[in-house]
C-alpha cells in the first residue's frame, strides 16, 4: 500500500528563479533618440554577448527607432517610441513600438542608386535578423520585433543565403 499523501504548505515549496521582466525605454519621437537607443542597447546587453551581438543590435535599434520616429509618430503630439531588449527562446530580441497605425513594408530598393536617401532600413533588418515581424499593440500602434540567434555566429537564417 502506498504511503498516505501529506499536505504541503505553499511556503515550503521551492520557487523557481525567474528573470525580471524587461522594462521598455521610452524615447521622444525625435531623431536625437537614435544615438540614445544605440547606447541603451549596448548598455543593456550582457558582456558575454557584446562582441558578437552588440554591433548588430545597435544597427537594428538605429533602423527601427529611425523608422518609428519618421513614420509612426507625430512629434507635435508628444509621442514616444519604446525600445525593449530581452533574451528568450535562443534569441536576443529587440522590439521598437510606436503609436502609428501603419505597418512597415519590406520593399526592394535599387541598391545601385547611390543618390537614394532612405528606403534600406528594413532590408538591413531583414538581412541581420534570424526572424522579424510586426505585432499590433493592444490599444494602438505596433511593435516591430527582430531576433538575433544566441547559439551561433550566423545571425540570418539559411533562406537569406545567396543562391
Amino acid at each position: 500500500m502506498p504511503p498516505p499523501l501529506r499536505s504541503i504548505h505553499p511556503t515550503h515549496l521551492a520557487r523557481p528563479a525567474h528573470p525580471a521582466p524587461p522594462r521598455p525605454l521610452g524615447l521622444p519621437a525625435d531623431a536625437r533618440s537614435v544615438p540614445r537607443a544605440r547606447r541603451a542597447v549596448l548598455d543593456a546587453l550582457p558582456d558575454p554577448h557584446r562582441p558578437r551581438l552588440g554591433g548588430d543590435l545597435q544597427l537594428l535599434a538605429s533602423e527601427l527607432v529611425t523608422n518609428a520616429v519618421r513614420h509612426g509618430t507625430r512629434p507635435a503630439e508628444d509621442h514616444l517610441v519604446e525600445l525593449l531588449l530581452w533574451p528568450a527562446d535562443g534569441h536576443y530580441w529587440l522590439a521598437v513600438s510606436d503609436p502609428g497605425p501603419g505597418a512597415p513594408v519590406l520593399s526592394p530598393t535599387d541598391a545601385s542608386d547611390a543618390s537614394a536617401c532612405g528606403g534600406r532600413g528594413l532590408l538591413l533588418v531583414d538581412a541581420l535578423s534570424a526572424v522579424w515581424g510586426v505585432v499590433p499593440r493592444r490599444v494602438r500602434g505596433k511593435a516591430v520585433v527582430a531576433g538575433l540567434r544566441l547559439d551561433t555566429g550566423d545571425h540570418a537564417p539559411d533562406d537569406h543565403a545567396p543562391q
